[in-house]
């Protein structure tokens, strides 16, 4: 029996003290790599008068970069500019925090237009979405 023979491989469902050690041990290649930069999350919510939420969006930065990682708004708001505002709130923020770019990715079936009607170009796109579907990514200079 060999040393390799002796490892074992286990397959399991979401392991949060398991992320978050992937999580830690990658930041800490990614900076002997990159050199230590910034880095941070955020969010932005809307909220009714009621206090419902109307929509809301997280991101995080790192080293001038700002990347959004979900933008969701209700439906019964989606035609009153909640996204719009969302984002552009979201820039702003990156811009605070010191990004000057911005990425995202969106289903074919989500929101990619609206993006790009926000000033972001397509940059790639990974096809094998279910239903036919593509993840678009997108980035914009801010």
């Amino acid at each position: 029996m060999t040393a390799v023979d002796k490892h074992v491989l286990t397959v399991s469902e979401n392991d949060a003290e398991f992320t978050k050690r992937l999580e830690d041990e990658l930041v800490a290649f990614n900076d002997v790599a990159t050199g230590t930069a910034p880095r941070g999350e955020f969010s932005v919510r809307a909220t009714d008068e009621d206090g419902e939420l109307i929509g809301g969006l997280t991101a995080w930065t790192w080293g001038g970069l700002c990347g959004i990682e979900l933008l969701w708004v209700r439906e019964d708001s989606r035609a009153d500019g909640w996204g719009s505002k969302l984002l552009r709130e979201a820039e702003a923020e990156a811009l605070r925090r010191g990004c000057d770019r911005v990425t995202v990715s969106s289903f074919t079936f989500q929101a990619p237009g609206f993006y790009q009607r926000h000033g972001f170009a397509e940059v790639g796109r990974v096809p094998g979405v279910p239903g036919g579907h593509s993840d678009v990514h997108l980035f914009k200079v801010l």
